[in-house]
């Protein structure tokens, strides 16, 4: 009698058990990611609710999800960046007219999923994947932030690609580039006023030749390109480094455009001196000097320019001192 009261109590604890891990059926995941989308755009996931979520089969809905390391430890520079333009792209979608429980936005941290991380095969963060409704993510259902950046516009734009869905994204209004300019033209004004007896600044071919080569800089050194893709500031490589330099042609950091322009500056400086030191006919020690320092700077920083175009332009077979 005693032995088939412990069979009792063992075959319920077992039905209690499988009862506890039973799989959820689609339409209560359906449910639940509806119910937490609405409550907050991006979901957070753990590994479980990775697998059960986003893993589990059959899924009538597709999942984008950014795979990230936001602790302070793990020194991802870019990580909190990318999640607040992540974060944009899951509340304009939240928000939106179209909003439907056929796209989900959710994250995962490594100190959540490392496990996850490692069966991806996931050596960095963040990574953007797409796991479509039907099917495993193929190749493209990564997206390449290399090239096209993680903006939010690009990121929509890459969601609309795989889904087939297209996301309107509403970006708070930022007034900082507003009070730059209305600081800029009172500080112009300002100047007008206080020089109203005397303008004979605006003559000035320097001053001139300043903001032209300034406009130079910013133009040539890939700001605009910048503007458009939203590429990251600058990336860690998998051996835990820092590149400052995108190592091809088809895509850049901010940071890099910042080093280009300095590089180019360089240059225009050298050649400066140059012309300089050819226009002083009373001086042969100051006109040696500046002729010295002007070639030095123009085949130093030329040569690194050639360097840093080498690195981009694979196959690109000529270098002038650096290789």
């Amino acid at each position: 009698m005693v032995r088939w009261y412990y069979l009792l109590l063992a075959f319920t604890i077992a039905i209690g058990f499988s009862e506890s891990k039973k799989e959820l059926t689609q339409g209560e995941r359906v449910q639940q990611l509806t119910d937490a989308a609405i409550k907050k755009p991006i979901i957070n996931l753990n590994s479980e609710k990775f697998r059960q979520f986003v893993k589990a089969t059959p899924r009538n809905y597709s999942v984008v999800v950014m795979f990230t390391a936001l602790a302070a430890n793990r020194q991802c520079g870019i990580c909190r960046h990318a999640s607040d333009e992540f974060q944009l792209v899951g509340n304009s979608w939240r928000y939106s007219p179209s909003f439907s429980n056929k796209l989900f936005f959710a994250m995962l941290d490594f100190d959540e999923g490392s496990d996850i991380f490692q069966q991806l095969h996931l050596n960095s963060a963040p990574v953007f994947m797409h796991f479509p409704a039907k099917g495993k993510p193929k190749k493209l259902d990564t997206l390449e932030i290399q090239r096209v950046g993680f903006s939010s516009e690009s990121i929509a734009r890459w969601v609309a690609e795989r889904t087939e869905i297209q996301i309107r994204v509403f970006r708070p209004p930022n007034y900082t580039g507003l009070l730059a300019l209305v600081v800029l033209l009172a500080m112009v004004v300002g100047l007008l006023y206080l020089r109203k007896n005397n303008l004979d600044f605006l003559y000035n071919s320097t001053t001139w030749g300043l903001i032209a080569l300034a406009f130079v800089f910013v133009m040539t050194s890939g700001q605009m390109w910048n503007h458009i893709r939203g590429p990251p500031f600058l990336q860690k490589t998998q051996g835990g480094n820092i590149a400052y330099i995108h190592g091809s042609s088809q895509g850049q950091f901010i940071v890099e455009t910042y080093i280009i322009a300095s590089l180019y500056a360089a240059v225009s400086l050298g050649m400066v001196l140059l012309t300089e030191s050819a226009g002083k006919r009373e001086d042969v020690g100051k006109r040696r000097i500046f002729a010295m320092v002007g070639l030095a700077l123009v085949v130093f920083f030329f040569s690194l320019l050639l360097s840093i175009f080498r690195t981009k332009a694979q196959g690109y077979p000529y270098s002038f001192l650096l290789k």
